[in-house]
């Protein structure tokens, strides 16, 4: 349930209460960039310093004056506010400025929706603006028509007796909210299958993360030859791209670009892109990109370490990629194995962190003591043929190998490992 292209130019006023919880100055920014990106040209600015927000219109009585006002003698047609909004400030707030009123969730997902071209990127955007339009059906006006609508009766519900068009709306949603897990659920044990297949074969992951806009596919590009689309926009990526990367050592590993973060990513939004984030919870390395040229670029690396922990990734080696150092004069010390400074675009620094990525990664190789039963004959060939026999003795229970052995071998030969 893609969003209609807007062809015609929007313009909007940007509202926001400072309540102390974040630096709100920043999060207007960044909320400007998310506008822009889904073609929408920010004007105006309304904030407010409030202990709470409104129940009722999340901003102040004197604002929203001041913002209809601001509506009323521009060609404002839109109103976003950089906060989630309930289905009673959406009323109330519509009602009072005249125009559509959405919200920061909205808007990303919007943007979601215009860059998402794989299938399962496509379902994952459709179940994200389902569940976030469930509870909100009762409130949404003019805004609603930017989610698709509400579903009306189709699928062939009927209406049951004294059943309200909103009800029947939101069993329509669920029902159909349902159906797109089922999708989605199917897809992801696709990739579930792909995934142990890759760790069969042997094959070494890399996956990078990181804040949205941070070079994030040009380090692909400048690395693969990719040739994926990169863009000076936020969430210019959104479904994710594997490419084969050779490192100085020889190795060749799979090199995995993901979607990009923003700070305050709801809950649900992360839930939705899960799929694509999880390459990160099973690659064997992670690249954490942020853009050394940013005065907010800590944060960066903090919103990614973040989000990590929160998908459960656990002792997967980290190395963060300082980037755009062309756009800086001074340089930061030098950095450790766990940091690497480069500018993507000119390729400065490349070889440095391709030497570091070979340095964090587990050995293609490993020298094992092991104990191969009589009736797995057929695995001592193979460790043969792709790796290296020093000794070979028959024993009572099997042939007792000293033995240089390849990670595509690690997952059969395991139950059989005497002392590494």
């Amino acid at each position: 349930m893609p969003y209609d292209n807007i062809e015609e130019k929007e313009y909007a006023l940007l509202a926001a209460v400072d309540t102390g919880e974040y630096d709100i100055d920043i999060s207007l920014a960044e909320l400007a960039e998310l506008a822009a990106t889904a073609r929408i040209e920010a004007t105006v600015q309304v904030t407010q310093k409030r202990a709470d927000y409104n129940k009722a219109t999340c901003i102040g009585s004197g604002k929203l004056e001041e913002m209809a006002e601001h509506i009323k003698a521009g060609d404002i047609n839109l109103v976003i506010f950089d906060h989630e909004l309930s289905a009673t400030q959406l009323r109330n707030l519509e009602k009072a400025c005249g125009v559509a009123v959405i919200d920061r969730t909205m808007l990303i997902l919007e943007i979601f929706a215009q860059r998402a071209h794989t299938r399962e990127g496509r379902i994952q955007v459709e179940l994200a603006q389902h569940k976030y339009l469930l509870p909100r059906l009762a409130g949404m006006g003019e805004s609603l028509s930017r989610l698709g609508g509400g579903g009306g009766g189709g699928g062939g519900a009927r209406r049951g007796k004294g059943e309200t068009k909103l009800e029947l709306n939101r069993r329509h949603i669920r029902r159909h909210i349902q159906n797109l897990q089922e999708q989605l659920d199917k897809l992801e044990n696709r990739r579930n299958n792909l995934r142990d297949r890759r760790k069969k074969d042997g094959v070494v992951t890399v996956a990078i993360v990181g804040y949205t806009n941070v070079g994030k596919s040009t380090l692909l590009n400048t690395l693969t030859n990719a040739g994926v689309l990169a863009e000076d926009k936020l969430f210019a990526t959104l479904d994710p791209t594997a490419r084969a990367l050779t490192l100085p050592d020889g190795r060749t590993v799979m090199l995995i670009d993901t979607v990009g973060l923003v700070r305050r990513l709801p809950h649900h939004l992360v839930d939705a892109f899960k799929s694509t984030l999880e390459e990160a919870l099973f690659a064997d390395l992670i690249l954490n990109v942020c853009d050394i040229s940013s005065p907010e670029y800590t944060d960066q690396v903090q919103v990614t370490n973040d989000l990590l922990r929160e998908l459960g990734v656990d002792g997967t080696p980290v190395l963060t990629v300082l980037n755009k150092a062309d756009r800086i004069s001074v340089l930061p010390d030098a950095p450790g194995k766990n940091t690497a400074v480069i500018s993507a675009k000119t390729g400065a620094g490349l070889d440095s962190l391709l030497e570091k990525i070979a340095a964090l990664l587990e050995p293609s190789q490993r020298r094992l003591q092991l104990l191969i039963p009589y009736d797995k004959g057929a695995l001592i060939a193979k460790i043969r043929e792709e790796g290296k026999i020093f000794s070979q003795e028959y024993a009572e229970n099997g042939t007792a190998l000293d033995a240089l052995v390849d990670r595509k071998l690690f997952s059969k030969v395991s139950d059989y490992v005497v002392s590494r």
